[in-house]
């Protein structure tokens, strides 16, 4: 296969071999694309290796590029006028970052853990929304999950215990944290205690109480201080108030 994708024999159109061998092109919005399209967005597509605290994007600052998650977690907050600073979601692999069509970003994404994405050029990204229903329409599909995941959440500040406000986190990060599994049985928690706290609404010394509790009653374990392992699904999402 030559560099355009082409294969040696004949002239029909391979993807490239890294789009190929992407752990997020499945299942993200790359997964809409036509050969001829993925071979224009690889030769401007950049892979780009992040370490864990490390900004993709300040708040305010201008769109230039959006970027496919393709392994780690990053977190979005909001800044105040003050300076106050609250974290108001995250986002996992095969997650698209970025809002076509905006100017600015209006919120900061920062690397909660080690973690790789693709970058795309902000003006090819907007042509291929244009000349591709499939990939809008995956892109609108990401934004209504991601609202229909706001209003759960705002339900789980609002009106559950401390204990299931815990236990929701938990199971965000079980159900979240591998594209692949559905649900994660062991994982690492990508936030501190101090994030986690200020994500929930709550402080430090209750998430740390809250998780000896769930510990004690042998709903998780926990290893190292950030290693959890989940026995059974069924009783953190008990705990968590979730049907």
């Amino acid at each position: 296969m030559d560099t355009q994708g082409k294969t040696i024999k004949g002239h029909d159109l391979e993807p490239p071999a890294v789009c190929k061998a992407c752990e997020a092109r499945h299942g993200g919005v790359c997964s809409t694309l036509t050969t001829h399209q993925l071979i224009e967005l690889n030769r401007h597509s950049n892979r780009r290796k992040i370490e864990s605290g490390e900004e993709v994007i300040g708040q305010g600052e201008e769109i230039e590029s959006y970027s496919n998650i393709l392994n780690g977690v990053v977190k979005l907050s909001k800044m105040m006028a003050d300076g106050r600073q609250q974290i108001v979601g995250l986002q996992f692999a095969p997650d698209f970052m970025g809002r076509p069509f905006l100017k600015e970003s209006s919120l900061t994404a920062e690397a909660a853990t080690d973690a790789e994405i693709c970058l795309f050029p902000r003006a090819v990204i907007d042509r291929i929304v244009n000349d591709a229903p499939d990939f809008e329409h995956k892109l609108h599909q990401q934004s209504l999950k991601e609202l229909d995941e706001a209003r759960e959440w705002m339900l789980t500040l609002g009106r559950k215990t401390a204990q299931e406000k815990v236990a929701s986190f938990l199971y965000l990060i079980a159900t979240h944290i591998d594209p692949l599994t559905p649900f994660r049985k062991t994982f690492d928690l990508p936030l501190s205690r101090a994030d986690i706290a200020d994500f929930l609404g709550l402080t430090i010394e209750t998430v740390s109480r809250q998780m000896t509790k769930l510990r004690k009653e042998g709903i998780i374990v926990i290893e190292n201080n950030r290693h959890v392992s989940v026995p059974e699904a069924r009783r953190l999402r008990e705990a968590a108030g979730i049907d």
